[in-house]
This record gives structure tokens, sequence and C-alpha cells, in this order.
């Protein structure tokens, strides 16, 4: 496909490890259309915050950390959306991949509807219960799909 074909890209990254090793950018815009990779609980430095503990398998012993891993999530998929000059107003899809559905479905709540501010997100919303996500002390994934009002040329 010749360039003069290929739509225009703006992406962005956080600069983790991970985005190199796996090969991937955190969020792409083609046109109006913000697509968000999973993003997960990490800070600044690629850490997870509030790791689930690991039973002697190295999975997950409890789910008391989802509300927190889900908190910091939505924190980072703001923090991204941000360089798109959107928010969590422009998202009209996201999908939350989870270890635990009933701990999902209950911190995923409170915490959606206070990042949304509104008792009823005007987003579609996915709720998939998987069993493995990338780094073992992880509980949940989350990614999103925004659409701007004003799209790239």
């Amino acid at each position: 496909m010749s360039s003069a074909h290929k739509p225009q890209k703006k992406t962005v990254n956080f600069g983790v490890a991970w985005e190199g090793l796996f090969g991937y950018v955190q969020a792409v815009q083609v046109k109006d259309t913000i697509h968000v990779s999973g993003q997960l609980s990490h800070d600044e430095a690629g850490g997870l915050v509030a790791p689930a503990a690991l039973d002697e398998a190295g999975r997950p012993a409890d789910f008391g950390q989802m509300e927190a891993q889900i908190r910091q999530t939505y924190r980072n998929a703001i923090a991204l959306l941000a360089q798109f000059g959107a928010t969590l107003d422009d998202v009209v899809e996201e999908t939350l991949y989870v270890l635990d559905v009933d701990a999902a479905f209950a911190a995923g709540a409170a915490v959606r509807k206070e990042v949304y501010g509104t008792a009823q997100p005007q987003c579609a919303s996915n709720l998939i219960g998987v069993s493995r996500l990338a780094f073992p002390a992880q509980l949940v994934e989350i990614t999103f799909r925004a659409v701007l009002a004003d799209p790239l040329p």
C-alpha cells in the first residue's frame, strides 16, 4: 500500500518496557476515532499499582485489590485520552477483561459511575471473564474506543 493510501495516524505511549517488548502503542487515533490498547493499573515507572497477592501457584489468591486496580486503570486511560484532547465523555465503548466477574462487577460499578460522573455512563460496556492477563498480579485490563468531534485531516 502506498503512503498516499495509508490513513494518517497519531500514536502515544507511556514509555513502559512492555510497549517495546510486545511491540505496540498504547493508543492510536485514525480520523475521529481513538483506539486505546488494554490498560492496566501501572504507575509512571511501569510498576503494578495494588498488585493481587499470589498463591503458591503464582495465581491471584484473592480479588480484594480489584477496585484499586480498576481506579488506576481509568487514571491511565484518562491520561492517554488527554493527549488526544479527549476525555471519558468521548468514550463510546469500553471492554473490561477481568479474572473474577463478580468482584469486577461490584468494584467496577462504583468506580465507573464515579469516573464518568454519572449513574449511567453513556458508553457501551463489556465485562468479560478471562483465565489470565499479562502479569500474574493483574486482575483487570480495560480497552477503550473514543470518538472526537474534530477528526485528524
